[in-house]
């Protein structure tokens, strides 16, 4: 940061900037960030204005988050006084939204309202994805978020899902159900939940329109905020003769083309 400062003419010295920080032992209160910083300013007064913490606050978003998970974090990062009411805002404002708001970083003020988090998450993803892509891709493409671990293994995953939709059969995809299970589960007012938790047996019969085990189609919405990875295999899947799909315990995927290979490498990998 002194480098920076001494090359935008904030301070005369990033040396002396550096020395001072470490003796003082403010360097470790000084956060990434945006600063309101004058070059008029001493360099003790520049420090002090940096150790009070930056007026705009750095935050990444991860690909395949909720609304609510989305809405928790920048309540959190943002350092909301009233988290509850911006969680509330934020999720009235993004309703109908989910999978448009674009995983990223941004930079927002602390002062930034929930609404302005959320305009600025969707005008991202129309500038970074556009506005050609159909519902279905960017459904499909927020399972195959939740689905893959690598962006090899995504295309095929999308074509699966294509074959499984075009043959009518159930996509029969955990994540769609842990989708199902949180909104049953978990509340709006209590958005630090786990929204996705392994599913049990009994989940299986959870009566939702994203319950892909028991009904055929896609889930109605996008479950997830997905990459610019998904995205692409959802607009351009690859063909396989794999019907089948899961991964063992180190993350490793592992396709099948028949029920028999799939159960099979159920009992090898996963030990059932």
């Amino acid at each position: 940061m002194g480098n920076k400062l001494d090359k935008e003419g904030f301070i005369k010295s990033s040396f002396a900037f550096k020395l001072y920080v470490q003796i003082t032992g403010s360097a470790k209160k000084i956060q990434a960030g945006e600063y309101r910083l004058s070059p008029g300013y001493s360099l003790f007064k520049i420090v002090s204005e940096l150790t009070k913490g930056p007026v705009g606050v750095w935050i990444t978003i991860p690909e395949g988050l909720r609304r609510e998970e989305i809405a928790y974090k920048f309540a959190e990062s943002l350092d909301k006084e009233d988290k509850p009411a911006f969680i509330k805002e934020f999720l009235q404002t993004s309703l109908g939204q989910e999978g448009y708001l674009f995983p990223d970083t941004y930079i927002f003020l602390k002062t930034t309202q929930a609404q302005g988090v959320v305009q600025k998450m969707r005008a991202t993803f129309e500038i970074k994805v556009g506005t050609e892509i159909t519902k279905e891709q960017l459904v499909v493409a927020s399972l195959v978020e939740r689905e893959t671990k690598t962006n090899e293994e995504r295309p095929t995953v999308a074509g699966i899902i294509y074959k499984r939709l075009k043959a009518k059969w159930p996509l029969q995809i955990d994540a769609t159900l842990q989708y199902a299970v949180a909104d049953v589960r978990c509340q709006m007012s209590d958005v630090r939940c786990e929204w996705w938790t392994p599913p049990t047996r009994e989940d299986l019969e959870i009566n939702s329109p994203y319950n892909s085990y028991k009904l055929t189609g896609l889930p109605p919405t996008p479950i997830a905020s997905p990459g610019l990875s998904s995205i692409k295999a959802a607009i351009y899947p690859e063909e396989s003769d794999y019907w089948f799909y899961l991964h063992d315990s180190k993350g490793v995927i592992h396709f099948a083309r028949t029920i028999e290979e799939h159960n099979a490498n159920i009992r090898k990998y996963l030990g059932k």
